[in-house]
């Protein structure tokens, strides 16, 4: 089974976006803008590094860019049974899921960025890496310091990231390395994540994300609080306003996608921080990342092989390389009133239905296989409507 990660902050980098500008999945840049009241081009195509760096632009650019990638993914009929995105990617992964509308998403983590950049101002903290220790060695050696120092990712085996004040940070430090840490990194970030020095963005974002339309995720969403899957619609407004002060239980998330059967794991976004880190938590896991069209094709190439791509529950579950689907690119009721009839042909640009009052058009060409949307029912965005098995 194959399961989507998305990235967390720290994966931005300057002109990230410049690959997809002339891909159809770009459109969703275009979206979040108009969601978010930003220019989210500038930041994917022109943002400096020192710009990206700041908290309210990573989130909002990095959660636009994997967003992209997924949508670009299920243009070309590959979907996932599972989700799990690291801190800032867990958003990525309910939109992914179905349990966020897209709009709001990007509204939800304009405002996170907002409040963390906020809570960093007015709590300066830093970050740091600390590697060769045990998940519990480095738990102790922040009791220790007593209060300016916890731990904020379980991100791999003997991979651990700490938080805190600079003073606290820098005693935990002198601490691990008097427990034979075999490495050390101070991290670039702008503030103490996932430590109690974000009490004041959790309460801030507390009052967005009760005003959230949060439905039952689709497939299995892993948390990063606990390290379990969630169903349940209701329990989701708890876990994302507790994981701003709470660490992020990544290496028990990829254990629990594990036991849950999911041997592919491919990442969606920026960078390629969590492929690495699924390497070294699972090495007998298929891992791939996509940060750029060109990875598309190749990734196809690879699933290919496999015995199927999971794409839900929906007719036609099992695409190959040769097919292809279609999707929604706003919500709304789908209408399939005068659209071509099932085994026949189209062309790329053919009406294929209407969501609202906007038409739905095929990107591709090639032989209308099934709807998987049905005739008034609402759709979200990205909700695959169709598939076909595209001309060769």
């Amino acid at each position: 089974m194959i399961v989507f990660t998305y990235p967390g902050q720290g994966s931005q980098k300057p002109q990230m976006g410049e690959p997809w500008v002339d891909h159809p999945s770009w459109e969703l840049v275009e979206e979040a803008s108009s969601a978010a009241s930003r220019d989210v081009a500038e930041l994917l195509l022109h943002a400096s590094i020192e710009t990206l760096t700041e908290t309210r632009n990573a989130q909002l650019a990095t959660f636009t860019m994997s967003m992209v990638v997924l949508d670009a993914l299920i243009r070309v009929g590959v979907e996932a049974a599972g989700h799990a995105g690291h801190s800032l990617g867990e958003y990525s992964a309910l939109t992914a899921s179905g349990a966020l509308d897209y709009r709001d998403a990007v509204k939800l983590v304009a405002e996170r960025g907002e409040a963390m950049q906020a809570a960093a101002d007015g709590a300066p903290g830093t970050m740091a890496a600390i590697l060769g220790l045990d998940d519990d060695v480095v738990d102790a050696c922040c009791h220790r310091v007593g209060g300016g120092a916890w731990v904020a990712n379980f991100n791999a085996p003997g991979q651990v990231v700490i938080g805190g004040t600079p003073e606290g940070v820098g005693a935990t430090i002198a601490l691990c390395k008097e427990r034979a840490a075999k490495r050390t990194m101070q991290l670039t970030v702008g503030g103490a994540f996932h430590t109690p020095l974000m009490a004041g963005a959790r309460d801030r974002l507390a009052k967005a994300i009760d005003q959230a339309d949060i439905r039952p995720p689709e497939g299995i969403v892993v948390a990063n609080v606990d390290g379990m899957a969630h169903d349940v619609a209701s329990e989701w407004s708890g876990l994302l306003n507790a994981q701003l002060c709470s660490p992020v239980r990544w290496r028990q998330t990829l254990h629990t996608l594990d036991e849950a059967g999911f041997t592919i794991f491919i990442e969606l976004g920026p960078g390629k921080v969590l492929t690495g880190l699924a390497k070294r938590t699972l090495p007998d896991a298929t891992r791939h990342s996509v940060s750029s069209p060109e990875h598309l094709d190749a990734l196809l190439e690879v699933l290919a092989g496999e015995p199927a791509v999971a794409i839900g529950q929906h007719e036609g579950e099992h695409l190959f390389a040769t097919e292809r689907l279609v999707v929604s690119h706003r919500p709304g009721v789908f209408d399939a009133t005068g659209a071509p009839a099932t085994g026949t042909s189209i062309a790329a640009g053919d009406i294929v239905g209407r969501v609202g009052e906007d038409e739905v058009r095929s990107p591709f060409a090639g032989e209308l296989m099934g709807y998987l949307a049905v005739e008034g029912e609402r759709v979200m965005t990205s909700q695959p409507i169709l598939w076909l098995r595209v001309d060769s």
